[in-house]
């Protein structure tokens, strides 16, 4: 199948099959004529990063997920160790947005949102 209905088959975009094949994330075969044929195997591997990174693995984490997957004598102890790590990286970027979302609340709630031209939220981005 062309890029475009693995595109559809996955839910990724073509750019991203693109990028993913450029880094050597998976390798597409290739039709006679030099375009890109996706056979089931390679649909698979999309549809595995594509989980991965919902799941919020990064693209080098994603590559040793793979690698793993394709190793039967894998040890799940390493592969629970690294989604551990992604589970706590997760929960840092939660931890952060927490604070952003009361810093964001906090520049709202100065703000008095009429007609006069002084912005509690202006003068925040203006001094930090």
């Amino acid at each position: 199948m062309n890029i475009g209905r693995a595109a559809k088959e996955t839910g990724l975009p073509v750019k991203t099959i693109r990028y993913y094949e450029e880094i050597g994330l998976f390798e597409a075969d290739r039709a006679r004529n030099g375009y890109r044929d996706f056979g089931p195997d390679q649909i698979e591997t999309l549809r595995f990063l594509a989980q991965a990174r919902h799941l919020g693995f990064g693209l080098e984490e994603c590559r040793r997920l793979l690698q793993m997957n394709d190793d039967p004598g894998r040890a799940s102890r390493n592969v629970r160790d690294l989604a551990v790590q992604n589970l706590a990286a997760v929960r840092s970027r939660i931890d952060q947005l927490r604070q952003l979302e009361a810093r964001l609340e906090t520049l709202i709630g100065q703000c008095h949102g009429d007609d006069a031209p002084e912005c509690a939220i202006l003068d925040s981005l203006s001094t930090h």
